[in-house]
């Protein structure tokens, strides 16, 4: 008999993300349950703590999934800029795949970073190569997800 799960979860963009085994691993060791969102290409894991949901092909098909499921004090993990806004929106607290955090305070920046970005890649001033991802990347998600976790649960626990 399965019991029913109370608290935050993780939702995670898991189309290219990086950060899949780290974020089973915070899961893990608080209780929390996962949920991988992708338009494919996702391993079945036997943890019944760990779900895996396979959207349509559709362009933001994942994103729409995440916003309509995530709540307030939930965590969601992502490197797309627009879902972060979108979930930031809700009261959730959403974290970057190198651990960058996105708050009420610093999202507004992000989108209009990401579209400055955009803009200069639109108009040829800049090529838009990405940084490759680092292993203190992965180290600092870690640390920042584990934090995120244990501040969610702590606002749970007094809501």
């Amino acid at each position: 008999m399965t019991q029913a799960v109370t608290g935050p979860a993780i939702y995670v963009d898991a189309d290219a993300c990086p950060v899949k085994a780290e974020a089973e691993k915070v899961a893990a060791r608080h209780g929390l349950v996962v949920t991988f969102v992708s338009n494919g290409g996702l391993r079945p894991s036997r943890d019944p703590m760990v779900r895996n949901v396979v959207v349509s092909k559709g362009a933001d098909a994942a994103d729409d999934w995440i916003v309509e499921n995530a709540k307030a004090n939930d965590i969601v993990i992502t490197a797309d800029i627009p879902l972060a806004a979108r979930t930031v929106a809700l009261g959730a607290h959403v974290l970057g795949m190198t651990g960058k955090p996105f708050t009420p305070e610093t999202i507004g920046m992000a989108v209009a970073m990401r579209d400055l970005k955009q803009h200069l890649r639109e108009t040829g001033e800049s090529k838009g190569y990405n940084a490759g991802f680092s292993p203190a990347d992965r180290s600092r998600f870690l640390g920042a997800l584990d934090q995120i976790a244990r501040r969610a649960l702590k606002t749970a626990d007094t809501a």
